[in-house]
């Protein structure tokens, strides 16, 4: 059998297969990427086994699991543990503190003839770690940080470097009142997992440099850790620059075409063919109305209206650009003054300003400096 690890920088950065064992409940509050969720008790369980501990202690608690998790019941999910194990030969389990939930896990398996590691310290080391792994990359690392005016593609630039962490992909979120998905944000501690591992494989690599997307404390509902944001405060920027003209064909890419197609895959078993459709029109007006009071009625009323005369156009005839209109617009009158103000307080930490081609080699550059 393969011994039990806590060499939890190797699990995270090769990427091994995990299986928690930990409840429902307590995985939905936060867990890792990729990894299974097959527990050893239900919600209700875990629930009164913990009653149990509080009122009567650890022996009678551990007795009326046994109690609780038998016959068929067992048999089911001691399958269910073993097809993980078949599909993950190289993997391992945890629970939240690496204690009796996997030891047990671990004893029943081996009852059926499986012999599988365990992650000492579980769920709760392994969070640890990521957190002082990233505040350990925030003190070490110098970081460069992409900004400019709303469609110039600041994410492309992420995309295309390899010392880059994502903090809008992780959040799933693009940082504006356009910016969510069809799809929800994922919880506030796996957004800080994923941001902490991206990190951790990052810094894996050499790479000395950490290059961010210029954003404020909230990426939607998700919050940037406290010391990765302050450090971004001091950072040096590298701006970038590009036409109108592409900044609004970006922006109806990414918030018309691609959000278009997002909610159609959500509503593809949906009886009504139209839900899809409705539910993106909700999701452009409400962003628009979000805004409303900074925009002012007036100007509000006109993208308003732009926006309604593009939607009906493209249910009627599937073409996207009218959309062009209100884009622009909404550019000129609302992102494009913010963000002026912006880059003028901020001046004098912009330390290069170039295309998209020119602040990709800038900073490839700096990141092996």
């Amino acid at each position: 059998m393969r011994e039990n690890t806590d060499d939890y920088r190797s699990l995270f950065l090769t990427g091994v297969p995990m299986m928690d064992v930990r409840a429902p409940i307590e995985f939905a509050k936060g867990a890792f990427p990729e990894v299974v969720n097959q527990p050893l008790m239900d919600d209700e369980e875990r629930r009164k086994v913990g009653t149990c501990y509080k009122e009567h202690g650890q022996a009678a608690a551990i007795a009326l699991g046994h109690k609780l998790v038998n016959g068929e019941l067992k048999e089911a999910r001691v399958a269910a543990w073993k097809a993980f194990v078949e599909a993950n030969p190289n993997g391992y389990l945890y629970c939240f503190r690496g204690g009796l939930r996997s030891q047990l896990v671990q004893q029943w398996l081996a009852e059926a003839g499986v012999q599988y590691p365990r992650i000492i310290g579980g769920y709760k080391a392994m969070r640890r770690f990521l957190i002082d792994s990233l505040e350990e990359t925030v003190r070490d690392c110098p970081l460069r940080l992409v900004a400019g005016l709303t469609g110039t593609g600041k994410t492309e630039i992420i995309a295309a470097l390899d010392n880059s962490l994502d903090l809008e992909g992780h959040a799933h979120h693009r940082g504006s009142s356009f910016g969510r998905h069809a799809t929800p944000q994922p919880g506030q501690i796996d957004f800080e997992n994923r941001l902490a591992i991206e990190a951790l494989k990052v810094r894996a690599q050499g790479a000395s440099v950490l290059v961010l997307e210029d954003e404020g404390r909230m990426v939607g509902s998700r919050t940037v850790p406290l010391e990765l944001f302050r450090a971004m405060q001091d950072a040096p920027l590298v701006w970038l620059d590009d036409t109108l003209e592409n900044r609004v064909t970006r922006i109806l890419e990414d918030y018309v075409i691609d959000m278009r197609a997002e909610f159609a895959e959500q509503h593809a078993h949906a009886e009504d063919p139209e839900l899809a459709f409705q539910a993106f029109s909700q999701y452009l007006q409400g962003s628009l109305l979000r805004i409303r009071k900074r925009l002012g009625g007036e100007r509000f009323q006109e993208l308003d209206e732009l926006m309604r005369q593009a939607l009906d156009s493209q249910q009627r005839s599937g073409n996207v650009q009218a959309h062009r209109g209100w884009i622009e617009g909404l550019l000129r009158d609302y992102y494009d003054p913010m963000y002026a103000y912006q880059r003028e307080a901020k001046e004098e930490r912009v330390v290069f300003a170039g295309d998209k081609e020119a602040v990709i080699g800038y900073l490839s550059e700096t990141g092996r400096q």
